[in-house]
């Protein structure tokens, strides 16, 4: 369950961070949220090392997700090189960031919260990498837009901060509606939504 770790590291580090926050205090939610990025980035490393070197390229089914009539769709973690790279990318410049933010956030009363966030970020950008079919990518682009608009409203009592996270939130919106409408174009054209699926029989309609 490397890859499953890799991915699910952050959204604890955040669910702890996020609920627990005010009973562990604010430097318990720093320490724990970053060193779960740091442990997230090392298997990441090694994952990296497996997939690109060693060519154990995987996709890992963790659990059917959603089952409606004919359609249905697993959450499942597709792990080739491209995948890997990414995910050292991902985890190692978030754990640099948690890092730094430990000194810049010092003295800010919101930390739990803000770690929280930042972790909860991590977690949105790992599901969209790992993505093995085009709803499960969808998730992982929504979750990103909700933690990217936390995050720029992190100092709601500032007009400039609400004004920019909303403005963020809009325009974010508005990428969705074209994503989705090619969500629903991709499985009306293949009837489904699987990238393995799809792209298999994507040669077929080239012409």
């Amino acid at each position: 369950m490397l890859y499953a770790a890799i991915v699910f590291l952050p959204i604890i580090g955040s669910i702890i961070a996020g609920l627990f926050g005010r009973v562990i205090g604010a430097r318990a939610c720093e320490v724990i949220t970053t060193a779960l990025l740091f442990v997230s980035a090392a298997l990441s490393c090694y994952a990296l090392y497996d997939v690109a070197w060693l060519g154990h390229s995987a996709i890992v089914r963790l659990t059917p997700w959603i089952t409606s009539g004919m359609f249905s769709a697993d959450w499942a973690l597709r792990v080739d090189s491209l995948t890997a790279v990414m995910l050292v990318v991902v985890t190692g410049v978030s754990s640099l960031v948690h890092f730094y933010s430990i000194g810049y956030m010092h003295d800010d009363p919101g930390r739990p919260r803000f770690f929280s966030y930042l972790s909860l970020f991590t977690f949105a950008m790992l599901t969209l990498v790992t993505a093995n079919n085009f709803l499960q990518l969808f998730f992982g682009w929504e979750g990103v837009g909700l933690a990217s608009y936390l995050l720029i409203g992190f100092w709601y009592q500032r007009p400039s901060a609400n004004a920019a996270a909303i403005k963020a939130f809009i325009v974010n919106r508005v990428g969705d509606f074209g994503f989705a409408l090619g969500v629903f174009g991709v499985y009306y054209v293949f009837g489904t939504l699987d990238f393995e699926k799809v792209f298999a029989a994507a040669p077929m309609f080239a012409g």
